[in-house]
């Protein structure tokens, strides 16, 4: 069990800690000078039944608020110290407001230096911690009595047994989880290299394991592991750990940096979260108002983005987006703390919803409603309300991110459809949405046709466009593919229409066409233009322009540029060569099919503009998971 203290400077929350454990906390030469905890301090002590108690001994001075927060963060137990001299005092205030906003709910008082003051003061105190923390998930805790400067101190002793007590009767921590620790301390050691130490949150790790820093990235090879302070080969979610890490150096991490395992390292600048500002904050938040961030031990500056209001009032609580000034490691369910913007006062805190928050449509109803399904999940655990939520599916990797299991372990509820992915990744997806998409497919091309009624229709890259851009290229190709197998839509040329819907060419155009398309084909990849053509067939010149751009609103020919039009087979081997490329630029693909530069480039750009590929400085990629469609 880790017990993490809270409460004002000078209340002997280090005192009692080397009472309980043996162990001095105060560890620096400005700490012992000042006789004031300025760091975290680390203690261990074996407790009743086996376990082993880790303490947390955090500074109480209010400059030293940002570590307090770090240092409690992923605690099993909040151990609040009150003086009975001084009593309630300001930190001691703050503290509980961390302790409150970060979700602990499990704890007890210590009332130390019993001795300084006299049996009413105490009596009196007592019941003023009572009434603290009467309306406070901490009603009732045990308030202990101590002494802590007197050896076998019976307060003391009673503490301890209290804690053994707690710690006999915690849930077991979710091991099935990938691996997390928020770093609160990081150092080297000759001979040895980087050591990180922190709670581990969630998970298992071994001894070689392979983790990332988050953010950052850097790959980290673990060669020892110190579990609650032994050696160990493993180290478990609820322990503090130790953690030599080879791969990576001092200078690499710091406080608030996160070990991970590779499938959590992404991370964001933008975080949509529930946020409850404290009755007494004094401070109504407006859009873009700056608050101080501290989630997990990290500490970051952050906008705030309003989601469900204008404004937000003290003692209220709304989603807001929180825009912060780095990317962060988050996952759903994760507390956090805010404080002004001057740093000088705890003014909120809350829970994220949600680690990857968008930076467009932030307010839209379908957002809001993804939001409400984050927090069903986070309450219950149903992946099934996530996929009901997710319109256009959701990929397992995102899945893993926000549950946190590994891919095997995510089960989808019955009836989940599952598209492949390039890289290994899969889309889940809900029957009801593969409904409700392809009853919007047919929806867009009867608007299509009532618009454009001499159009064959739109090619398939234009029609998801229309339909849904964000779409995986993936599940839209499967959608397509089954509306044309069951015969609800059909395709002519590269043009997609609905069975009633048709564009044809009279008798005596069909005729006229004919020999066009067949100098189309047979000029390959380099066809003739429009007064070629009109020269080699003895046609008016508007009447082959006329005919050409017919046929190719009927889907049968594809215009690249003005008066340049190219047969559907050659375009089709010409998607399959540009597959074949390592690296598509306009010089590799002139060189591969043997055209001149400025072709090479009309043609790359009609890819790009019907979204077979997209432009990143001068290399066309093909998008991920698009198929070029063909039907002769």
């Amino acid at each position: 069990m880790i017990v993490g203290t809270a409460g004002h400077i000078d209340h002997g929350k280090t005192t009692l800690t080397r009472a309980l454990t043996g162990v001095d906390t105060d560890r620096l030469k400005e700490e012992k000078a000042r006789g004031i905890s300025i760091e975290l301090g680390y203690a261990y002590a074996p407790l009743e039944g086996g376990d082993i108690l880790g303490v947390i001994d955090v500074p109480g001075h209010e400059k030293f608020i940002r570590t307090m927060a770090a240092g409690v963060t992923g605690i099993d137990a909040a151990l609040l110290v009150i003086a009975a001299d001084d009593g309630i005092m300001p930190q001691t205030l703050e503290h509980l407001a961390i302790l409150r906003l970060l979700g602990v709910k499990r704890g007890a008082v210590a009332m130390t230096k019993i001795d300084r003051a006299d049996p009413d003061r105490l009596e009196q105190l007592e019941s003023e911690i009572n009434a603290l923390l009467a309306p406070t998930d901490f009603a009732g805790a045990r308030i202990f009595r101590t002494n802590a400067t007197v050896e076998g101190d019976a307060g003391v002793r009673a503490l301890l047994h209290h804690l053994a007590q707690i710690a006999a009767t915690l849930p077991a921590n979710d091991e099935r989880r990938l691996f997390r620790l928020g770093v609160d301390r990081v150092f080297t050691l000759s001979g040895q290299g980087t050591i990180v130490t922190g709670t581990a949150l969630a998970g298992s790790v071994r001894v070689g394991d392979t983790l990332q820093l988050a953010p950052g990235g850097q790959e980290a090879r673990v060669r020892s592991i110190h579990a609650q302070n032994r050696a160990s080969d493993l180290g478990r979610a609820g322990q503090r750990l130790a953690l030599n890490l080879s791969g990576v150096g001092k200078d690499d991490i710091a406080r608030g940096t996160w070990i991970v395992a590779p499938q959590l390292a992404a991370c964001s600048e933008r975080v949509d979260v529930h946020l409850t500002l404290t009755p007494d904050c004094g401070l109504t938040l407006k859009p873009w108002s700056p608050v101080h961030v501290h989630l997990g031990a990290a500490h970051h500056t952050a906008n705030v983005v309003l989601l469900d209001d204008e404004v937000l009032a003290p003692g209220r609580s709304g989603r807001v987006q929180l825009v912060l000034d780095a990317p962060v490691h988050a996952v759903p369910g994760d507390r956090f703390v805010i404080r002004n913007a001057q740093a000088t006062a705890t003014i909120g805190g809350g829970m994220v919803l949600d680690p990857f928050g968008p930076a467009r449509k932030r307010r839209s109803p379908a957002r809001l409603a993804w939001l409400d399904a984050l927090a069903d999940y986070i309450a219950n655990g149903d992946i099934g309300a996530l996929l009901a939520r997710g319109p256009l599916g959701l990929r397992v990797s995102t899945l893993v991110r926000l549950s946190q299991l590994p891919a095997d372990r995510i089960s989808a509820p019955p009836g989940t459809e599952e598209v492949g992915l390039q890289g290994g990744d899969k889309l889940l997806i809900a029957a009801a949405e593969v409904r409700a998409l392809q009853a919007r497919i047919l929806a867009a091309l009867a608007e299509f046709h009532a618009r454009a009624p001499d159009d064959a229709g739109p090619e398939l890259w234009r029609l998801k466009r229309i339909v849904s851009p964000d779409m995986e290229d993936r599940l839209w190709s499967r959608l397509v593919d089954t509306l044309l197998a069951s015969g609800a839509i059909r395709q002519r040329g590269r043009s997609l229409h609905l069975p009633e819907h048709s564009v044809e060419l009279s008798a005596a155009e069909q005729a006229a066409v004919a020999p066009l398309l067949a100098s189309l084909l047979a000029g390959g990849f380099d066809p003739p233009w429009v007064r070629e053509l009109m020269r080699e067939h003895h046609m008016p010149e508007a009447e082959v322009r006329r005919l050409l751009l017919k046929l190719s609103k009927t889907g049968e020919l594809s215009q690249v540029v003005k008066d340049l039009f190219y047969h559907p087979q050659r375009l089709d081997e010409l998607a399959r060569l540009v597959a074949t490329l390592p690296e598509v630029q306009a010089a590799s693909f002139r060189d591969a099919t043997g055209l001149g530069r400025k072709r090479a480039i009309q043609i790359l750009e009609f890819f790009d503009r019907v979204g077979y590929t997209r432009r990143v400085g001068n290399i066309h990629l093909i998008r991920p998971n698009t198929v070029w469609s063909y039907h002769s």
